[in-house]
C-alpha cells in the first residue's frame, strides 16, 4: 500500500512538473507573439510630407493596437524603387508601402484611370472620387496579386518641367526625352503630346537631367525641392495633366493575418493620417514653389485646351474597355 501511495505521489509530482513546463513554454510562445514587427518602405526623403504622414500612421497603429504591432521604416528608396517595393510586398519581404497609383497599373488595369489625363475637372472632383465607394472595388482589385490598397495620399497635379525650355503648347514637347513613371498610360499620354517617354525610377531623375539622359520630367512642384530637381531644371509649366494619388498598400498575406481589431486600427489610422497629410501637402506645395523660385526656377501658366484635345484618343481607347468605361462613368457622375 505504501509503495502504491508513493508511486501515485511520484506520478502526480511529475505530472505537475510537466504541466508547469508546458505552461512556461506557452507563456514564452505567447510572449514571442505579443508584438508583430512589420517593415514599411517608401522612396521619399525624410523631409517629404509622405514620410511625415507615414511616421504618424506608424505611431497611430502602434498606439491603437497597444503595441501588438510595431514597424521598421525604410525611407529614401533604401529597399528599392516602387516596383521593387511592390515585388517585395508580394514575396513577404515588406508589409506596407506607398506607391503611385500609376505603379499599380501592371497589377490591375483599374488603377490606370488615375493616369488618364484630365480625368478630374478640379480638386473637389478628385476628392469626391477618392473618398467614394468607387475606391473600395479598386483597392480590392489587386487582392489576388498579393496587394491590397487601404487608403490614399495626395500627390498633387502633375506638370511638365524641363532644364530650360517651358512647355506652353504640346508642340514644345516635340523631340524632348521626358521621364515618366513606369505606367503604360503615362507613356501613351506623353507620346500623344509629342514627347518621347523615358521611364526612370524617381531617384534617377536628378542625375538623368544633369547628365542629359532626359530633357525633362513630369511631377508636382515638391520634386523641385525635396528631390533637388530645381538645381538642374529651371522651367516648370502648369499643364496639370494628371492628378495621380499615392496609394497606401499592404501585403494581402499580412492583411489576412491581422485580427478584425487590428484591421480597424490600420484603416482608422490611415484615414486620420490622410487628413493630416492633406494639410502638410498644401503647405509643402506653397513652400516648394517659393523655394524653387529662389533656386532660379521659372513657373509658366498654360492654356490646357490644346493638351486636352491631344489626349482625347486615350480617353476613347479607355472607353473601349467595358470595366474602365464603367469606372470613368462613375467618376464623371461625381463632378
Amino acid at each position: 500500500m505504501k509503495k502504491l501511495s508513493f508511486s501515485i505521489i511520484t506520478i502526480l509530482i511529475i505530472g505537475l512538473l510537466v504541466a508547469c513546463g508546458s505552461d512556461d513554454s506557452k507563456e514564452e510562445d505567447a510572449s514571442s507573439d505579443e508584438t508583430k514587427t512589420l517593415k514599411i518602405a517608401h522612396n521619399m526623403s525624410e523631409d517629404h510630407p509622405i514620410h511625415q504622414a507615414l511616421t504618424t500612421f506608424v505611431e497611430s497603429v502602434e498606439e491603437k493596437t497597444d503595441g501588438s504591432i510595431s514597424f521598421d521604416m525604410y525611407p529614401n528608396g533604401i529597399l528599392g524603387s516602387e516596383s521593387d517595393a511592390l515585388e517585395q510586398l508580394q514575396n513577404g519581404s515588406i508589409a506596407i508601402t506607398k506607391v503611385s497609383a500609376g505603379a499599380l497599373e501592371s497589377y490591375s488595369e483599374e488603377y490606370s484611370v488615375f493616369s488618364l489625363p484630365y480625368i478630374f475637372i478640379n480638386d473637389k472632383h478628385y476628392r469626391n472620387v477618392m473618398e467614394s465607394e468607387i475606391m473600395d472595388g479598386i483597392y480590392k482589385s489587386t487582392e489576388d496579386k498579393g496587394l491590397i490598397g487601404i487608403s490614399y495620399f495626395d500627390s498633387g497635379a502633375r506638370s511638365f518641367y524641363t532644364k530650360d525650355r517651358p512647355i506652353e503648347t504640346p508642340e514644345d514637347l516635340e523631340g524632348l526625352l521626358i521621364r515618366v513613371m513606369d505606367s503604360q498610360t503615362a507613356i501613351e499620354m506623353t507620346e500623344l503630346l509629342g514627347g518621347t517617354p523615358t521611364p526612370l525610377a524617381y531617384n534617377e531623375i536628378y542625375t538623368g537631367l544633369q547628365q542629359g539622359v532626359i530633357d525633362g520630367a513630369e511631377s508636382n512642384p515638391t520634386a523641385l525641392t525635396t528631390g533637388q530637381h530645381g538645381e538642374v531644371a529651371k522651367a516648370f509649366s502648369y499643364t496639370e495633366h494628371t492628378n495621380i494619388p499615392d496609394i497606401l498598400v499592404v501585403s494581402t498575406e499580412v492583411w489576412n493575418s491581422l485580427s478584425d481589431e487590428e484591421k480597424q486600427a490600420f484603416e482608422k489610422a490611415a484615414d486620420e493620417t490622410r487628413i493630416e497629410h492633406t494639410e502638410l501637402w498644401n503647405e509643402a506645395i506653397e513652400n516648394a514653389v517659393n523655394e524653387a523660385k529662389e533656386m532660379g526656377v521659372e513657373f509658366y501658366e498654360v492654356d490646357k485646351e490644346p493638351f486636352i484635345e491631344k489626349v482625347q484618343p486615350l480617353h476613347d481607347k479607355f472607353k473601349d474597355n467595358e470595366r474602365l468605361a464603367e469606372i470613368i462613368d462613375e467618376i464623371k457622375e461625381l463632378e
